[in-house]
């Protein structure tokens, strides 16, 4: 099974419920535990309240999701610009603002983040999945290991 969501949106504060909205959706469907939904929600949360705080040359960033077995992979991409300074500045644990990259690094079980000065920046994120006892997910898993539909198990 892979899943793939890919959304252009305009650089506003509105866009960020809305792609969580859609990707908690999906997720939902497939049966993801609650737990990760909320682990992927704030990951996204932060990844596009940056562009929408940092990325001013944009008008616009792109979020890609792709489910595929049991890992989703987050793709926040902007042209804002990038990172003037590549050296993410250290936050005292109670700042009110500046703790996203370190959340998302906290959640993800693996985070890239690529800088492209004068371009933009690009955030990916991976979180293993896990699904609710007989989730359509995990069922539609099974059925893709186990070669059905003439496809070959590896």
């Amino acid at each position: 099974m892979e899943v793939v969501i890919t959304v252009r949106l305009p650089r506003d504060a509105a866009s960020v419920p809305v792609i969580r909205g859609i990707l908690n959706a999906a997720l939902g469907v497939i049966g993801v535990d609650p737990e990760v939904r909320d682990d992927i929600q704030v990951m996204l949360a932060e990844a596009c309240t940056n562009v929408v705080l940092h990325a001013r040359a944009a008008d616009e960033y792109a979020v890609t999701a792709r489910v595929c077995e049991d890992l989703c992979v987050l793709k926040v991409t902007d042209e804002g610009g990038g990172l003037i300074d590549e050296a993410v500045p250290e936050v005292a644990g109670l700042a009110e603002s500046g703790r996203g990259l370190k959340i998302m690094e906290d959640l993800a079980d693996a985070m890239l983040v690529a800088n492209f000065p004068e371009k933009g920046l690009s955030v990916h994120l991976e979180k293993v999945l896990h699904f609710a006892p007989d989730a359509l997910g995990e069922r539609l898993h099974l059925v893709s290991a186990n070669g059905v539909n003439g496809h070959l198990a590896r």
